[in-house]
């Protein structure tokens, strides 16, 4: 942290400048909003759809009773920085004891708490104290050990009402940059929809001689369509890997851009004599996990039984246009796949689509005008992401070079902040002094008990291994639910609970959401 401050401030740690709130145990019958980490908008940094309950139905780390004012701080995953400043409409509800609740004292605008763990500074130096593998967290010792400049009062008010306004319009910047990806993408799919049905070249086609009578044929009448191959097993063989053949796989194809120039992994001598090397110009179109996702090699390549190759006949049809008629239609083949654990559809499906194409001849007239056309979308996301880029930053660099003091300018006559520490010091001795009322404790009323959790199953179950059998169960339960309450309905040891429950994570099934764990499965 930078120590050469403004005349007038000082650093402090945010215990000095904070009240702890009361924890609290809401009645069964008391209705209240319950904001819980999933409730807190990580970008806008606001709260967002918290959920209204009964006491009877809150959870157990419903426990936090926040003021307007009060700053929200989810101690899990700090790294995400999910903070925020309780407005007025949330007065008086209840949060999780996820947050730690930092409640300004008297002199502190509650704004300047709130821009405080928003800087790069908090975020930086609380990852670095976190604790845990499941769940990475930091405590409330921690936060509240976080030493933070401080300004004088009145220029805390000025610096708060400088950034309200600053990151109102970067936050506007930012978000109709965000709209433009979109725009992109409806332009990117204008470009091959009028590619294929033969818009690009309809005014020439009469001066060419081309017929307008193009031929609908299935995929395998246009070329050689075939299923990779990785016929091996174990395929986690050693010996199948680290030599000079290109191995593409699923995730290569779907984040190539359309034309496949980097690889992630490469296959041995022994790894090639269980596969094929399939030819330069190859179009690879996935069938399993991604659909219809599409490529084209630039170089020689295996890849697995999850890919398909499709090497054009070059009397019938270019590689180029027969992908932009399967991408069109990507949407129409990923609802043709079965709902199961991981979607994928049959090669006989892919064999038969439908093309129409016509003469090569115009077929390179196409393929010529829509890259032409696609260029133009390229070069308008290179500066999509060279400006969104630059957006992202501007917050976290406004709110450095407020905390710097170098946002507005420093007023002599303001009460220095060292003034305003030592009376709250004041404050506090006073109140220390004086006699603690003693406080029933409170309860809830007895609840039914509930059943026992029972350990009937095992992880090497069939309907456990391999299965998204977490998943399932958090469908079941019908709403995101913390591990602790997944453990109860799972039925499992807890070691097999947890191996599971990090294998489903792994696969995609299961989505960890802060405390929270929701199913991600489509049964």
């Amino acid at each position: 942290m930078n120590t050469e401050l403004p005349s007038g401030w000082t650093c402090t740690a945010l215990s000095n400048i904070t009240d702890v709130p009361d924890q609290c145990i809401p009645q069964d019958d008391e209705s209240f909003v319950y904001i819980d980490i999933s409730a807190i908008d990580r970008v806008a940094k606001v709260i967002q759809n918290p959920q209204r309950m009964m006491g009877k139905d809150a959870p157990s780390r419903a426990r936090r009773r926040v003021a307007a004012g009060d700053t929200l701080v989810a101690m899990t995953r700090p790294n995400l920085n999910a903070v925020a400043l309780v407005p007025e409409t949330l007065d008086g509800q209840i949060a999780s004891t996820g947050f730690d609740v930092l409640r300004p004292r008297s002199g502190i605008d509650p704004r300047w708490l709130a821009y405080t763990v928003r800087t790069d500074d908090f975020v930086h130096t609380m990852s670095k104290l976190v604790q845990g593998a499941l769940y990475p967290a930091v405590r409330s010792k921690d936060v509240r050990s976080y030493v933070t400049p401080l300004a004088p009062q009145a220029e805390q008010i000025r610096i708060a009402d400088q950034l309200d306004l600053l990151l109102a319009r970067i936050q506007a910047c930012n978000d109709r940059l965000e709209s433009i990806p979109a725009m992109l993408k409806r332009f990117r799919q204008t470009i091959l929809k009028a590619a294929i049905k033969g818009n690009l070249t309809e005014e020439i086609r009469t001066t060419k001689k081309w017929s307008s009578e193009w031929a609908v044929q299935p995929l395998a009448k246009l070329g050689e369509v075939g299923r990779g191959k990785s016929k091996h097993r174990p395929r986690n063989d050693p010996r199948l890997y680290g030599g000079e053949y290109p191995f593409v796989q699923t995730g290569d194809v779907a984040k190539s851009g359309g034309l496949i120039t980097k690889h992630h992994q490469s296959y041995s001598e022994f790894g090639l004599q269980q596969s094929r090397l399939w030819p330069a110009g190859t179009l690879c179109i996935t069938i399993a996990a991604n659909i219809a996702d599409t490529a084209i090699l630039d170089y020689p390549a295996c890849f697995p039984d999850s890919v398909v190759g499709f090497i054009a006949d070059p009397s019938k049809c270019l590689a180029e246009f027969v992908k932009w008629s399967i991408d069109v239609v990507k949407e129409d083949l990923e609802a043709l796949a079965p709902a199961t654990a991981q979607k994928n559809i049959n090669l006989a499906v892919l064999k038969n689509i439908a093309i129409s194409c016509p003469a090569v001849a115009e077929q390179i007239e196409i393929v010529k005008r829509a890259k032409a056309l696609l260029s133009i979308a390229n070069r308008i996301e290179l500066r999509y992401d060279a400006a969104i880029t630059l957006v992202r930053r501007l917050a976290p660099m406004t709110l450095t070079k407020a905390f710097r003091g170098e946002l507005v300018p420093q007023n002599p006559a303001d009460e220095p902040a060292n003034t305003l520490l030592a009376k709250m010091a004041a404050e506090r001795a006073d109140k220390a002094r004086l006699p603690k009322a003693r406080q029933p404790r409170q309860s809830r009323p007895p609840r039914t008990p509930t059943k026992a959790a029972t350990m009937t199953k095992s992880r090497q179950d069939h309907d456990v291994m391999g299965q998204p059998y977490l998943a399932k169960h958090l469908k079941g339960l019908g709403a995101p639910a913390s591990a602790e309450a997944l453990f109860k309905v799972a039925e499992l040891p807890v070691g097999d609970f947890y191996k599971q429950l990090a294998w489903e994570v792994d696969q995609g099934y299961v989505r960890e959401n802060e405390t929270m764990l929701e199913s991600n499965h489509e049964a």
